[in-house]
């Protein structure tokens, strides 16, 4: 087998892990009444479904058009706008010393609505493509809902097993996230060196900057931190389910892998930036 094959299939493996790992490791650091206390707020919802299912995708595809991105590279950008609440929102959050809890429930808010609205809007952004909404729906509930659910219940009923379980589950999920990225990287080399001939590192940092602006500008003052922050960082993982079912060109998955990177490489230092001059806020034990 060639090596490059090799490494393809070892990157779709961590990206099951990587999926599975972070959401469960969200349920066993969570209660029901945690995740549940910030979305009695309605027009934090309101706003939050709009900066993240609305305008997040729009820009994806304004910037898909603006740069005239390959097909490839405009549907990875496309997902990972349609894709939103991951399970790295919490650590920005602590970064930033912010309301983790605000962030918690708006990530998990995130995290439900993705999977039944991202198969039934790509098509809607991408026509002609070929999706299955049921296949992608029931690979998203198995791969981040059923975690999540068995984590919080394992938390609620066995909490001290939870505990002690919790940083081993962290440690896989991110050791994961690094695998996906290297062995993505290492697999679909060729790929990701074409990209530099093109717009595709640049489209990622406006996107990532306008999402940033598009949370801040929408949240009211009490939740500006959690949802710049919540609406920059897209959900690669939900993304790199549905691009690893429905797609065969591996630029989509690298244009994902490109967004992931640039996630991390600017909201952690934006993070930091926020916390300044913040009061300490109390974090999820």
């Amino acid at each position: 087998m060639p090596m490059t094959e090799i490494l393809v299939r070892g990157a779709d493996i961590a990206v099951v892990f990587f999926v599975v790992s972070s959401t469960l490791g969200v349920g066993l650091s969570l209660t029901v009444g945690q995740i549940l206390a910030p979305l009695k707020n309605p027009r934090l919802v309101a706003v939050a479904l709009a900066a993240n299912f609305v305008l997040a995708p729009l820009t994806a595809l304004a910037l898909w058009r603006l740069f005239d991105l390959e097909e490839p590279l405009g549907i990875g950008l496309l997902l990972a706008g349609l894709a939103a609440g991951a399970p790295f929102l919490i650590k920005l959050a602590e970064f930033a010393k912010a309301n983790v809890a605000q962030a918690v429930g708006l990530m998990v808010l995130l995290m439900v609505v993705t999977v039944g609205y991202l198969p039934v809007a790509l098509p809607l952004f991408v026509r002609g493509t070929a999706v299955n909404p049921g296949q992608i729906a029931a690979s998203l509930v198995v791969l981040m809902l059923i975690p999540l659910a068995a984590g919080l219940l394992l938390r609620a009923r066995l909490a001290g097993l939870a505990g002690r379980i919790r940083p081993a589950v962290g440690w896989i999920s991110n050791i994961s996230m690094i695998l996906v990225v290297v062995l993505t990287i290492g697999g679909h080399f060729n790929s990701v060196a074409s990209i530099f001939g093109t717009f595709g590192f640049l489209t990622a940092i406006i996107f990532t900057a306008t999402c940033i602006g598009i949370g801040w500008l929408v949240a009211g003052s009490e939740a500006r931190v959690a949802l710049s922050l919540g609406t920059a960082q897209r959900n690669a993982a939900a993304a790199f389910v549905v691009a690893g079912q429905n797609f065969t060109d591996p630029k989509v998955v690298v244009m994902i892998t490109v967004v992931l990177i640039v996630n991390f490489v600017m909201l952690l230092p934006y993070s930091r930036f926020l916390a300044r001059g913040r009061s300490k806020v109390p974090m999820l034990r």
